[in-house]
Parts: C-alpha cells; sequence; structure tokens
C-alpha cells in the first residue's frame, strides 16, 4: 500500500528488511494530522522508537490530498483546526466506521469554549469523601466591554478577576490571561471572555493528564496567591502568557506539603472517568488547582485537547500501550458479533 507517497509492500506476511532479516508487518498503522509544533513535541525519537517494537507506524496524513486516497489506517491521530479539516474527517469517518479516529471532532468542538469546557464539571457537583470539585464562579462576556463593570456586580464576583478568552482555538492567544485588580480596569478587557474569579492556591496547579484509561498528574508552577492589601494597592491589568504550558515543573520543588501534595487518587480516577464519558473525548488533560488552607477543595479551570504529552513523564509507554489497547478492543468486539 501507499502511504503518504512511500511505498511499503505489506501485502506478504512478512518482508526483509535492508539487512535480508524478515521483518512482520505493523500491527497498527496509525495515520497522524498535526501541526508541525505538535509533531515536533508528540513525535519524539524514543516514542517512535518504542512503537516500532511494538508493531505501530505513525504515518503523516498529507494534507494536500483527499484523505479517502491514504492509508489504509487502524487510527487516525489528529489536532487540526477548521471547519473545512473538520468536514474532511467526518466525511472520512462516514466511509470509514471501521477507523478510529482519536477523537471525533464533534467532541473537541465542545472544548473550543471555555463557557461549555467547564459546564460538564459544574454539572457534576461532584463531592465525595475524598475532596470536592467544582469551578469557581465565572462570568461569560460577549460583547460590549462598558457593560463588563454592571454585568460582574450583578453576578457577584469579587476582585481579583482571571479574564480569558472565551475561544480556544489553538493559538498562543488563546490560552493568555489577564489579572484585573479593579473595576475601571474591566473596561480595558477585550470581549468575547470568560471571567472567573481568582482562587488563590499556594501558587501551584495540577496537570491532570488522560490517556485512555490511564492518569499521570505532574505539579507546574502558577500564579501567586494575591493578599487583600495588593488587591486594594494594585490597579489595572495584568497581562500573563500561558501560565501552566511555560511555567516549570514543580514536581522537585521545595514546597509546603500542604500545596504539594497531590489530589487524591480516588477523585481523580472518578473525575476522569465522569469527564471522559461527558466529553466523548479520551485524549485531554485536566488543570485543577486546591483552594490554599483547604485541603479537600479543588476548582477545574482548564481542560485542554491533546495537550503536550511530550512533558508527561512516561508519556512513550503510556501512549503505546493507549493504541494496543483500542485496537485489542476492536478485535473482542468484532469476535463477540460475529
Amino acid at each position: 500500500m501507499r502511504l503518504n507517497g512511500e511505498i511499503s509492500c505489506w501485502n506478504e506476511e512478512q518482508r526483509e528488511n535492508e539487512s535480508g532479516a524478515l521483518v512482520s508487518p505493523p500491527k497498527l498503522v496509525v495515520g497522524y494530522a498535526l501541526t508541525s509544533k505538535k509533531v515536533k513535541s508528540f513525535l519524539q525519537p524514543k516514542l517512535e522508537g518504542l512503537a516500532r517494537k511494538k508493531g505501530i507506524m505513525f504515518v503523516a496524513i498529507d494534507q494536500n490530498r483527499p484523505l479517502s486516497d491514504q492509508g489504509p489506517f487502524d487510527i487516525v491521530l489528529h489536532k487540526l483546526t477548521g471547519k473545512e479539516w473538520r468536514q474532511i474527517l467526518e466525511d472520512y469517518w462516514e466511509k470509514h466506521p471501521e477507523v478510529t479516529v482519536l477523537d471525533p471532532p464533534g467532541a473537541i468542538q465542545h472544548l473550543n469554549n471555555r463557557q461549555s469546557m467547564l459546564q460538564d464539571v459544574a454539572d457534576l457537583n461532584l463531592s465525595d469523601c475524598y475532596g470536592r470539585v467544582g469551578v469557581p464562579k465565572q462570568l461569560v462576556i460577549t460583547k460590549d466591554p462598558s457593560s463588563i463593570t454592571h454585568a460582574v456586580d450583578r453576578a457577584g464576583l469579587t476582585f481579583p478577576i482571571v479574564a480569558k478568552p472565551l475561544v480556544v482555538d489553538g493559538s498562543a492567544k488563546s490560552h493568555e490571561l489577564s489579572l484585573a485588580f479593579d473595576q475601571y480596569s474591566l473596561s480595558m478587557l477585550e470581549p468575547p471572555l470568560v471571567l472567573q474569579e481568582f482562587v488563590n492556591h499556594g501558587g501551584v496547579l495540577f496537570k491532570v493528564y488522560i490517556v485512555g484509561e490511564a492518569i499521570k498528574v505532574v505539579r507546574r508552577f502558577s500564579l501567586p496567591d494575591v493578599d487583600e492589601s495588593q488587591v486594594l494597592n494594585n490597579a489595572g491589568v495584568f497581562r500573563f502568557p500561558r501560565v501552566s504550558c511555560a511555567a516549570a515543573s514543580a514536581d522537585d520543588a521545595d514546597l509546603d506539603p500542604a500545596v504539594a501534595e497531590l489530589p487524591p487518587r480516588p477523585l481523580l480516577e472518578r473525575l476522569a472517568k465522569e469527564l471522559r464519558w461527558r466529553l466523548g473525548l479520551r485524549l485531554f488533560n485536566i488543570d485543577i488547582i486546591r483552594k490554599h488552607g483547604i485541603r479537600d477543595q479543588y476548582y477545574v479551570i482548564d481542560i485542554n485537547y491533546f495537550p503536550g504529552y511530550g512533558k508527561m513523564p512516561g508519556y512513550e509507554q503510556i501512549f503505546t500501550d493507549f493504541l494496543l489497547s483500542l485496537m485489542k478492543s476492536k478485535y473482542k468486539r468484532r469476535s463477540s458479533n460475529s
């Protein structure tokens, strides 16, 4: 078959490599449609090497050719934006339902809006013996900066207030945030945006990576706590880049144990399970903070599709195991139906 312009003769059970040794065909062919930045961060040599050993072949999808003319693929892995790509992928999936698409474009769309993104968490009302999970009090502003002050008063939000772009489109700008300290500064913000009450969290957030049923948690430095005097003495808007992405890992830092303690594993497993089902996604991460001084109160502040797995310790093993598990599940379903 032809893969992205290269001919691979896997129509035989085995073929010879350059040294003349027999090589088994790949168990799994994964076509990927990713930005060049994502390819560089995700398809690292260690991942590709481990994948080859496990019989997984990653093949670049040529965006200049019809998708149906490429492959065949067992899995399509993608993170591209735009209506055109979404339509291409949906048309392809309709014609090739046997291919696993990671993840369905309609489900990913849900995370492109911060209002709908966190609504699923708010609807959970997750509270058990391991802790409580919610979202910060928030407000959506779609237009007219002059109306923000009145809307904030009406909603009862207190300062400081975090402002984030409403739409998440994969650009660096969509992950920037601002911190507003007074009412006057609110009119300087540019809708559409989401306003969230800032929650003191010890300057640390927990990045919870989800790969299928696997969960991995890392600590990242975040915005420092803000006390009442800082609110009174500061004015204006302070703008920040993508905080959790740019920040260094806090896993090896000398932190107060009350700040550094990871959220309870059973709580994260329940949260991940609920969100996998509600979102219809298998590849995402959850940014969680713990309210400073309250050990069992957690807030989800962001959810991202197909995050920077290259920064997740041991992602190569976790990801390749996940891909193989998808095929194993598919074969089981086929056997039970036959």
